[in-house]
């Protein structure tokens, strides 16, 4: 790890506009630690070197002339989600082998459009369905952080392992990431790194592989809460393409970093104390609050009484839209074909060896929730129950709250291929159970690293906020780093 992989975005972009560093000596170092790294932790499906130096040289030259974008030699990874024209672009499923789109997705287009290099494409869960990236074809991430003491691998979680450990490890100075569930925040958890998921609209999804088109959305995993705000506000615009993404100006994020708290009203929510719920879970929330108080914000206890049916209605909607949005994926126009005596043969071939067990048993059930009898049974009383979540936020937020804390995760990273957690999917479903609420309600939410646990891993604490308000989140966040400070894994690969 050199001294240029250390800067974040902030400190990057400034030595770069002072023209203390080129942009190609940066995006030659981030290059070279993924050749050192990527090996063991398995964090890029695809490398694009050659790619990122002719990006570089172009924003070497942008500078010169004084016409630097906002990410101006910015070197970032991108999750395997977002298509990347002539590269890699397969949602980490063997279905979609060998698939290279021919356009860009909105986001990144945005991104390059700013200035930024493109170093490779990140590992993720297949179709982004997981919550540890062990369902990708092209294997699991390991998480840059272990134990202390301690020489197992652990989970980076998912569904956006790979960008989460890429920055981490860094092995890019950000990432694309993207939360129908929790995608973003719990790996920015397990990984010690800060991840935010927009309100629902405030990113065009156009150019996504598409997991579950109601919850889906894009956002950044960063280093820190000032990076993730750049990140954000060139991510994030309005899309002829999308007619889910909102039109409305986006602010400049990071003049939010480091305002004041004083006054601000942070609710606690009820609900959040799970049974079982560890004791250093506990205590780092309470640690939270007593940060955001110090600071001057207004602690007052909340509810949301309709959160305990959040999981069992996220997880017959996702897989709903996922059994529609995946019926695509047919070996017909692009991707694995698997040959059969006729169509329909193929098509059950194609499929059979083309998704992962996760993939097929969320489209299964899905299908089932989606089919004749049980519609109204699940699906519609699932979309109800949403509403009501909805509203339980709605009521928090007119009552003059401004943002809400909550754990982001309820444990620290587990270990790859934990069979107790493979053994009941339920139970891997779990770690999702702080952050589905806010997919379900379109919110926007972040999570920020807050401490470690006994065994000196990364927990992190998460911050809930009105809709298209994500500046409070990025003050309160910042609350919390400034408190709890910056957390670095000990390099073992």
């Amino acid at each position: 790890m050199t001294e240029l992989t250390r800067l974040t975005i902030a400190e990057a972009r400034g030595k770069l506009s002072k023209k203390e560093i080129t942009a190609t000596e940066l995006t030659d170092a981030y290059i070279a630690a993924i050749d050192d790294a990527n090996g063991a932790l398995n964090a890029y499906v695809a490398v694009t070197p050659d790619k990122a130096r002719a990006m570089a040289k172009a924003s070497d030259e942008r500078i010169a002339k004084g016409e630097a974008g906002a990410l101006e030699g910015i070197p970032l990874g991108i999750k395997d989600l977002y298509a990347t024209e002539g590269v890699h672009t397969q949602a980490c499923s063997h279905v979609l082998d060998g698939f290279k789109p021919r356009y860009e997705s909105t986001v990144t287009a945005n991104l390059w459009a700013d200035g930024a290099v493109m170093l490779g494409k990140l590992n993720m869960d297949e179709f982004a369905m997981g919550s540890s990236n062990e369902t990708s074809f092209y294997g699991p991430v390991k998480n840059p952080w272990r134990a202390e003491g301690g020489n197992k691998d652990l989970v980076p979680g998912g569904s956006s392992g790979g960008s989460a450990a890429a920055v981490s490890a860094h092995l890019c100075a950000g990432a694309t990431a993207s939360d129908t569930g929790g995608s973003i925040r719990q790996p920015a958890a397990f990984t010690g790194t800060v991840g935010i998921k927009p309100t629902y609209g405030r990113c065009s999804r156009w150019g996504m592989v598409a997991f579950a088109s109601s919850l889906d959305q894009a956002g950044p995993i960063a280093r820190d809460v000032r990076d993730a705000a750049i990140l954000l506000k060139s991510m994030a615009s309005v899309d002829d393409k999308d007619t889910t993404s909102v039109d409305r100006p986006v602010p400049d994020y990071e003049t939010s970093v480091g305002q004041s708290v004083k006054g601000m009203k942070i609710g606690i929510p009820a609900e959040y104390r799970m049974d079982g719920m560890p004791e250093e879970i506990e205590k780092l929330w309470q640690q939270g609050i007593a940060w955001l108080k110090d600071a001057g914000a207004e602690i007052v206890d909340i509810s949301l009484p309709h959160t305990k049916y959040a999981l069992p209605a996220y997880y017959i909607v996702a897989p709903a839209e996922a059994s529609s949005n995946l019926a695509r994926y047919d070996g017909v126009r692009y991707g694995l074909r698997v040959p059969g005596k006729d169509i329909i043969d193929m098509y059950e071939k194609t499929r059979a060896a083309g998704f992962g067990d996760e993939v097929k048993r969320r489209v299964m059930i899905g299908t089932y929730v989606l089919s004749a009898g049980y519609y109204d049974a699940y699906y519609l009383r699932a979309q109800k129950v949403r509403t009501l979540i909805k509203r339980d936020f709605e009521t928090v937020f007119d009552a003059g709250v401004d943002a809400i804390l909550t754990p982001a995760t309820p444990s620290a990273a587990f270990g790859i291929a934990d069979q107790d957690l493979h053994a009941d999917p339920v139970k891997m479903y779990l770690n999702d159970i702080f952050t589905v609420t806010v997919n379900m309600a379109g919110l926007p939410g972040i999570a920020v690293p807050a401490g470690l646990d006994h065994q000196g891993l990364p927990l992190g604490l998460q911050l809930i906020g009105k809709p298209f308000d994500e500046e409070t989140l990025f003050r309160a966040g910042h609350v919390i780093e400034q408190a709890a400070g910056r957390f670095t894994p000990e390099k073992w690969w």
